[in-house]
């Protein structure tokens, strides 16, 4: 079977699980009042403007400059100092160019790049471990700002709303 299938279906649903977080994050966005972008829910958590700029900088260097070889200039401690200074729908459309970039960068990668190990922050991962990093860190603060957007706001977010959740697997 040819190798492309694999590597397309891989690509193919890391693209589609990066789109579901992108959704939900403004779905989450869209019920939260501009003043509480930058509210943390206490001084150990991160406010769901640092979580938007830290995702950016993740997928940044894991995502793109990683597969692309391009040179790692993340400063990831400002990620997090950052106190102000975007609004929610600048913060939504620096995430969505990041996450575009970051899809592209997968579509873009060769197969003997998708099975290269190099070193990201200290870790050693291939191509298609940096992708998994990526799409499971995206989704891990997902769940972060859905929980304190749910918090804030004391409402289910309708994330599946018009699915049936309760369906059966069917082959």
């Amino acid at each position: 079977m040819d190798n492309n299938i694999f590597k397309d279906e891989f690509i193919q649903n890391a693209c589609y699980r990066m789109d579901e977080s992108l959704r939900m994050v403004k779905m989450c966005l869209d019920k939260l009042d501009e003043a509480v972008i930058w509210q943390k829910p206490n001084v150990s958590a991160n406010s769901i403007g640092n979580l938007i700029l830290h995702l950016c900088g993740n997928i940044t260097q894991y995502g793109i400059a990683s597969l692309e070889g391009l040179e790692d200039d993340r400063n990831r401690d400002k990620e997090f100092e950052t106190l102000s200074g975007y609004s929610k729908q600048e913060l939504f459309q620096k995430l969505s160019e990041t996450v575009e970039k970051a899809k592209q960068s997968f579509s873009n990668t060769s197969e003997p790049e998708l099975i290269r190990k190099r070193v990201v922050q200290g870790f050693e991962f291939s191509g298609i471990g940096n992708i998994v990093h990526v799409v499971e860190h995206f989704s891990y603060h997902t769940g972060q700002i859905a929980l304190w957007t749910k918090l804030l706001n004391n409402t289910d977010l309708g994330f599946y709303d018009g699915i049936d959740l309760n369906a059966a697997n069917q082959d």
